[in-house]
């Protein structure tokens, strides 16, 4: 027999001449109860079993043990009944089964030991699995005890670690021991119980009752006494026992049907849970103007302004308590991603309908606000209409960035910022309070013909927006790098004649609708949420507030004033500059976002000459700073001294449809009970049968796109689509309101569409009812 003592090399020799424990020390005696001289897993088997907690006999081979094999056969022999039983050898290091961590598995076990020889060899294989990958050797006690035959065994845990919650228990279970279950070879059937041993669910719901009830209640009651032994709530091994075990002696007891604790150790991997009341987040509908990831002077720039905005328009229609809007910001930011709270904007169902319905607050709010709504409602356009002038005319004073000083850049940013504001405010108002006019044009259709205009005169997509600004509404705003316009056909894209404007669903349904026709002369009129401009300069990018001024008596950009500037060369003008001409005006809201996006894009040049005038060791790292240092160093001031040291915000994911912050900001997704087919929300009529489409790789002729979230630059291919399913977005969102122009079945707030349709699946999209399910026809993934 190898000792301990030989296994562990120079650590055993310098110990020589001193205290070396008995090679096998019965669980029951209090020295088993140390995790130094027994390892963390014989030791809180020993402390249970003192505790009165149903353990297995046994005994363990301490780290140091003498070498007495004569002593180890006698405690074998006792406990195997001379090998007429088989055993169990396990592992047992001080460092697994701690606190900090489980070490689960690192280390091995032997099972259904049978006689002498074997019993050696098992304690050699658990002895040499102290050696680590990494060269050390960890010290290592042995604990040997019966192998019991089970009916049932599992792992529970006396908290739930999936959801973090400490008032539930969770119970997986499989026939036989537990082993199957952790080494990964079976799945077990899930329970999730309450403190008190009361089942709660089953996972899967159709699974065979593998414990009764009153099983489950007797794990509960060990659960509850493991948390009082050990201080805390316990991941627990566990087995049921139909078959009889040795007591030690040769005696054997009857244990059918008796429970039995194989292994307690602590819960180490508990998920974060938010706090009771953490507000409900997601990207929701700000995803539709902000959708990637943003740096600390986006953030200042853009969520901050919007922020302000949401909170007046909430305000002013009584849609929240004012207390809660001056406590909690609506919009804000999470790793970079803009999210919003998805209750205060009407986007998610009150916690408890029932309750809600009997709470006079909302119904008093929305009294007192109906005589100021009301009148705000008739007068809400006009009011968009004088700021929107208000906007074009500020916007066509402001000269070429490289011609303002620092203090009058500022100035030009301060108004930006400020005039954001007001621009979401009453955006967010039009939108909730004015009816959509059922022909009106959008802006990203606006921006659709724009770029089909500028591409058939061949115009280089890197100008067309020089050339039509509205083209900017079909990519998001950016400080770090020029986004790229839609690629593919183009409604009208390729034609030398006229360019035909989407045809809206009442056109389709109605004979001998007049269609209107534009000439390639006749700039659009509308826009989205815009390009990613870059901080590097471009050639012909000189004069942000001439290229979006307004022509008298339209409702869009004069191109003429931006088409051939006196700085751009030659390569880059348009071979056939737009000229002006009065369109029809666009709604109230389709209007204010449009100015929200010039602004944004206004907002990116300014900073780009900024970045310019700082040189270019600290322009690329302009986006680092937040807006009062941006402005406190054009105003004169030196950069912070820790800028050289920051770093862009780390990518992450994008955030979950729905979530909660737990304590450190960590995300926690809101689990939902969705129907598991389609309970998404139809905003445009109609259905469609076709193939999943992600967007990437050919096109299907039925293509359905699946997407996440309602991204503009999508626009152009929804001519081209058969359906269209998001996992967020708004019935007001510019695709959504750009499917109804088409008579495109649409579906937002599809719960986790994107995994359950996956590309290839043939689906069902209802647009009215918001299903969305499997082709009954197939009944299968393609």
């Amino acid at each position: 027999m190898t000792t301990l003592d030989e296994r562990h090399g120079e650590g055993a020799r310098e110990a020589a001449g001193a205290y070396r424990p008995d090679a096998a020390v019965p669980l029951d005696q209090l020295t088993a109860t140390e995790p130094l001289f027994a390892g963390s897993k014989a030791a809180n088997l020993a402390r249970a079993a003192r505790a009165g907690l149903p353990v297995l006999p046994g005994f363990v081979i301490p780290e140091g043990a003498g070498d007495d094999p004569a002593t180890l056969r006698h405690a074998w022999q006792d406990l195997s009944d001379s090998g007429a039983l088989p055993l169990v050898v396990r592992s047992s290091s001080p460092q697994e089964d701690t606190e900090l961590s489980s070490l689960a598995g690192q280390f091995a076990s032997v099972l259904d030991v049978r006689g002498w020889s074997a019993f050696a060899t098992a304690v050699r294989t658990v002895l040499d699995s102290a050696h680590r990958p990494d060269g050390s050797i960890a010290p290592m006690a042995v604990l040997v005890q019966p192998m019991l035959a089970a009916r049932v065994g599992g792992v529970m845990f006396g908290a739930d670690p999936v959801e973090g919650r400490a008032d539930r228990m969770l119970v997986s279970a499989v026939r036989g021991g537990p082993d199957t279950l952790v080494s990964g070879e079976q799945a077990g059937t899930n329970y999730w119980l309450s403190r008190r041993g009361r089942l709660l669910r089953t996972e899967p719901p159709t699974a065979d009752a593998l414990l009764t009830r009153s099983e489950l209640r007797r794990l509960a009651r060990l659960a509850r006494r493991a948390r009082q032994v050990f201080g805390g709530p316990q991941d627990i091994e566990f087995g049921f026992s139909e078959d009889h075990v040795g007591g030690g002696g040769g005696n054997h007891n009857r244990v059918g049907g008796r429970l039995w604790l194989f292994q307690s150790r602590p819960i180490t991997a508990m998920a974060a849970r938010p706090s009771r009341g953490a507000r409900l987040l997601g990207p929701g509908p700000v995803a539709e103007t902000l959708p990637e990831q943003l740096q600390p002077l986006e953030e200042d720039l853009w969520v901050a302004p919007m922020a302000r905005g949401l909170t007046a328009a909430l305000d002013i229609a009584g849609s929240a308590p004012r207390r809660l809007l001056r406590t909690v910001p609506v919009v804000t930011t999470v790793d970079g991603w803009a999210a919003a709270d998805l209750r205060l904007l009407g986007a998610a169902p009150p916690r408890h309908r029932w309750l809600a319905l009997l709470n006079p607050a909302p119904g008093a709010r929305r009294l007192g606000a109906a005589w100021r709504v009301g009148r705000l409602t008739a007068a809400l356009p006009g009011l968009a209409a004088d700021l929107v002038a208000d906007v074009d005319r500020r916007l066509a004073r402001i000269p070429a960035p490289d011609e303002l000083p620092g203090p009058d850049l500022t100035d030009e940013l301060r108004w930006s910022r400020a005039v954001l504001v007001s621009l979401h405010a009453q955006e967010a108002l039009a939108g909730a309070l004015l009816p959509e006019p059922p022909k009106s044009r959008t802006a990203a259709g606006a921006a659709l013909t724009a770029l089909a205009e500028t591409r058939a005169l061949g115009v280089p997509d890197e100008r067309a927006a020089a050339v039509a600004p509205t083209v900017l509404a079909l990519t998001a705003p950016s400080l770090r790098g020029r986004g790229r316009l839609p690629q593919g056909p183009m409604p009208g894209a390729g034609n030398t004649g006229p360019v035909e404007r989407p045809v809206t669903p009442d056109e389709r349904r109605t004979p001998g609708a007049p269609t209107e026709r534009r000439t390639p002369n006749a700039p659009p009129q509308q826009q989205t949420p815009a390009a990613r401009p870059s901080l590097e300069r471009d050639p012909g990018d000189r004069m942000p507030g001439s290229a979006l001024t307004p022509t008298p008596g339209s409702n869009g950009p004069s191109p003429t004033s931006t088409s051939a500037p006196t700085s751009t060369p030659a390569s880059h003008r348009s071979p056939v500059p737009l000229t002006a001409s009065r369109t029809p005006a666009l709604p109230p809201r389709e209007s204010l976002r449009l100015r929200i996006r010039w602004v944004q894009e206004v907002q990116v040049r300014l900073v780009r000459e900024a970045a310019r005038r700082l040189g270019p060791a600290t322009a690329d790292r302009v986006s680092l700073l937040r807006w009062p240092e941006l402005a406190a160093v054009l105003d004169g001031e030196p950069l912070p001294a820790d800028l050289h040291a920051r770093v862009p915000q780390a990518e992450s994911p994008p955030l979950p449809d729905a979530f909660r912050l737990a304590q450190g900001g960590t995300v926690v997704a809101e689990r939902t009970g969705g129907n598991g087919d389609g309970d998404g929300r139809g905003v445009s009529g109609g259905r469609a049968v076709g193939t999943v489409w992600d967007g990437t790789g050919p096109r299907p002729t039925d293509a359905v796109l699946v997407v996440r979230t309602l991204d503009p630059a999508l626009a152009p291919l929804l001519p081209q689509l058969a359906g269209l399913v998001a996992q967020t977005g708004s019935p007001l969102s510019h695709l959504a309101v750009l499917a109804r122009e088409f008579g495109l079945p649409a579906v937002v707030g599809a719960t986790d569409a994107v995994r359950r349709f996956p590309p290839g699946s043939h689906i069902t999209v209802d647009g009215t009812t918001g299903d969305v399910k499997t082709d009954v026809r197939t009944g299968e993934v393609r």
